[in-house]
């Protein structure tokens, strides 16, 4: 197993007694192929549907949802979000897109095939990262819960506390739903947690500090953040806030 001494920000106060103790599995993943990224995409949530790939971005007047060409990093189509708002997370049900805001406590739909809008929503506290199970929408806020709602409603029908050893895993920021677990950017570090969304327990831990452009690991926007699964051919991509660079990933051990 890996030594690697985990972030305050990850493990909140966890001593090192525990971290000795810690049942998490730690891998470092493996590239197995590498595509060009837009670098001015302040990357906030990614995902994969029909062998496409969608990303939505942040900043105020910045924010967007973009249907992005795989192998050249090209936005193919793109629909602005309103000026006013920083765009955050983003996953699609069905025939539709969600993408969260980050304050402005206002979510928006669009039609998967046109990127169209079709209404608006609303929830409380801030939106940072969506997933889904195929049922429910999934929603971290960034602290150390996840919020499962209603695709149709939009009402919330349950909370989760995702912990480590005990200990709330604060700052969950992008999600991916990947064979039956969650998988969340932790923000401000490089690791992903895998969450067990039955209990909420993390049950491994991605150290994607190797994956992290040399020239941006000083800048403290430029984190990792970007996680999307291909259901169809299980293929795991991974990148981050302004990163030049999207990565296809394997953990070791698994499949090819």
């Amino acid at each position: 197993m890996l030594r690697i001494l985990l972030t305050a920000s990850l493990l909140a106060g966890l001593s090192g007694s525990a971290i000795a103790q810690n049942r998490a599995s730690i891998v470092r993943p493996e590239i197995v192929a590498q595509y060009p990224h837009d670098t001015s995409a302040y990357t906030q949530g990614l995902f994969i549907t029909e062998n496409r790939l969608f990303e939505s971005t942040g900043q105020i007047g910045e924010s967007n949802l973009r249907l992005v060409d795989l192998e050249t990093g090209s936005v193919i189509e793109q629909r602005d979000l309103p000026g006013r708002v920083f765009g955050e997370g983003s996953t699609r049900i069905g025939d539709e897109i969600f993408v969260l805001t980050w304050r402005a406590q206002q979510g928006f739909i669009y039609n998967a095939d046109t990127l169209e809008p079709i209404e608006n929503f609303t929830y409380p506290g801030e939106g940072w990262g969506l997933t889904t199970d195929g049922e429910q929408l999934i929603m971290s806020d960034g602290t150390a819960q996840l919020r499962f709602m209603d695709p149709q409603t939009l009402e919330l029908t349950r909370e989760l506390d995702v912990t480590l050893n005990g200990r709330p895993v604060r700052r969950l920021n992008e999600l991916e739903w990947i064979e039956g677990e969650v998988w969340a950017n932790v923000w401000l570090t490089n690791h992903i947690v895998r969450i067990n969304p039955d209990d909420g327990n993390v049950t491994g831990i991605v150290d994607v500090r190797e994956l992290v452009p040399p020239s941006l690991r000083n800048d403290r926007d430029a984190v990792p953040n970007g996680i999307a699964y291909n259901a169809d051919t299980g293929q795991i991509y991974l990148t981050g806030k302004l990163w030049p660079v999207l990565y296809e990933v394997r953990l070791p051990g698994s499949d090819d």
